[in-house]
């Protein structure tokens, strides 16, 4: 049994997460902003308020999940969002601001506040669930990308930097997923959200949840680096087989 803390998991790849490392038997802090909604994810876990975007909460999340379960064995850095598909010629920023905020400095933030520990016991994991879209950019996606191949050398030089000191650092990049992603980057339009995974199947939370659990398992001498995942029917973020009817 280890100590996890998943952030932002009361939906989506966060919440399928919970759930199935609370099946393999380990104690869980769950954070999010929308704390009404981990209720019921995980028995026995603790659900504590989290916007990785201010240090404050992130600070008192990390002292609650800590009090709660003693060290930190897990962080699995979920939180994340794409917010609209503005074009830059016609962008306002402040959806940039959002995505920057949260994808690349609440990362940074929440790990910042977990690491140092784990370096100290000499042991430790940190996941970062990143996505296909940090290898490869799209029209409207500019800065969400840029996010996501950010996090990617964010991870990179975290593995460099705990080298020889006992951790572990995992990458888990997804293809398309569906989950509330797609509503939240349209804005709550959930019609245009569907329309996304149309004619193709795409993965389900459950299964980067999956992947997440297979790292978590292996001993502790074997570190899986990157674990890029797709639907069969995705190639690359502009690949897509779609059946026509």
């Amino acid at each position: 049994m280890k100590h996890v803390v998943v952030t932002g998991a009361s939906s989506g790849i966060g919440a399928a997460t919970a759930r199935r490392l609370a099946q393999d038997g380990h104690r869980l802090s769950l954070g999010a902003r929308r704390t009404d909604r981990l209720t019921g994810i995980a028995t026995g876990a603790l659900t504590h308020p989290l916007d990785v975007t201010r240090a404050e909460s992130v600070a008192r999340f990390v002292e609650a999940a800590i009090a709660a379960h003693g060290p930190i064995d897990v962080l699995v850095n979920n939180a994340g969002l794409a917010r609209g598909v503005e074009r830059i010629a016609s962008a306002t920023g402040e959806a940039w601001r959002e995505m920057i905020e949260t994808n690349i400095l609440g990362v940074l933030e929440v790990t910042r506040r977990v690491l140092p520990a784990m370096v100290e016991r000499n042991t430790g994991h940190i996941v970062m669930v990143g996505s296909l879209a940090g290898y490869e950019s799209y029209e409207g996606g500019s800065v969400y990308c840029a996010t996501k191949r950010g996090l990617r050398a964010i991870t990179e030089a975290l593995r460099y930097e705990t080298l020889g000191q006992g951790i572990r650092v995992t990458s888990v990049d997804p293809g398309m997923v569906e989950t509330e992603f797609s509503v939240v980057r349209f804005r709550g339009d959930e019609v245009r959200a569907k329309k996304v995974y149309t004619g193709m199947r795409p993965l389900s939370p459950d299964d980067v949840a999956t992947c997440i659990a297979f790292a978590l398992a292996l001993p502790e001498h074997v570190n899986i680096d990157v674990i890029r995942v797709t639907p069969t029917d995705q190639a690359s973020p502009g690949r897509v087989a779609r059946k026509t009817s």
